[in-house]
């Protein structure tokens, strides 16, 4: 079956089609509006790109979701990423990205992100874990993570894993072409505080596709109608971490690079790659 493409991916009148979203960003940054790059807005070819990378990222979650299991250690979970990543022609992003060690993020409990494998941490009942996977393929970044609960988990820890990814799937359905990075941080947020949850500001969402991590910056907090523009052919991540205490978060001094909650409460974060389209948001990697 053949997918229909939208108009910021059809290669045939993508000039013509990016005349009338320039001439829309200009009518909007006259308004004092803040509008995206250039740069931001991806190319028919690029999204052709970013979409094939984004679907072998699936996979690797597809096939870590398989395979883990209470007893595993978190270094078993890095080969499982790490063996089937290259197995499908990729590269796992992760790996040496600015010194980061191993091919992919596991964050247990209260690490809110950026967890480092050891195969001295093994996973027991009742944990909480985010795998965070990222790949490169011909040059193309996709980048997803999902919560996995192991084992026996207590209600409190469940409705956490829950509520953070209902706080994902409203975000996503907030970010629509012609609206505002403010409308998806508000959406969340609204939720997460019902909820008596607090949304982690330090880390959010991030461009992504041609490189690891672009522009803009995705908050998860916000209020609607404010940040930039959102437009046809952008591409980004939506990744809120919903702490269930405090939103403090502190970076392990050890290794420099894994967030922890600083009250000790538990964290969730579960994560998308978006492409806005010319009517709403299609998720490229889950």
């Amino acid at each position: 079956m053949t997918k229909t493409l939208y108009r910021c991916e059809t290669k045939g009148n993508y000039a013509e089609f990016r005349k009338e979203i320039e001439e829309k960003i200009k009518i909007h940054q006259l308004a004092g509006e803040i509008v995206p790059t250039p740069e931001m807005i991806k190319t028919p070819e690029q999204i052709a790109g970013i979409r094939e990378a984004c679907r072998i990222n699936t996979l690797v979650l597809d096939e870590v979701t398989k395979r883990i299991k209470k007893g595993m250690t978190t270094e078993e979970i890095d080969r499982v990423v790490y063996s089937f990543t290259v197995a499908q022609g990729g590269i796992p992003a992760p790996l040496n990205f600015c010194g980061f060690p191993k091919s992919v993020c596991t964050s247990i409990n209260d690490q809110v992100c950026h967890g480092i494998p050891d195969k001295n941490v093994t996973l027991r009942s009742g944990d909480i874990v985010n795998v965070d996977v990222s790949t490169i393929y011909k040059g193309f970044y996709g980048d997803a993570s999902r919560m996995f609960e192991i084992g026996r988990v207590d209600k409190r820890a469940r409705d956490l894993t829950a509520i953070t990814k209902e706080c994902l799937k409203r975000g996503v359905a907030a970010a629509k072409p012609w609206g505002h990075l403010g409308d998806i941080g508000a959406v969340i947020s609204q939720l997460a505080h019902k909820h008596g949850y607090s949304v982690v500001e330090d880390f959010g969402g991030h461009g992504v596709g041609i490189e690891f991590h672009e522009d803009p910056f995705v908050p998860h907090t916000g209020k609607k109608g404010t940040g930039m523009l959102l437009v046809p052919g952008m591409i980004f991540t939506i990744e809120p971490m919903i702490n269930m205490g405090k939103k403090d978060v502190f970076i392990d001094a050890a290794n420099e690079w894994t967030a922890y909650t600083e009250d000790g409460g538990l964290s969730a974060q579960w994560e998308h790659t978006i492409l806005i389209t010319d009517t709403g948001a299609e998720i490229l990697s889950w």
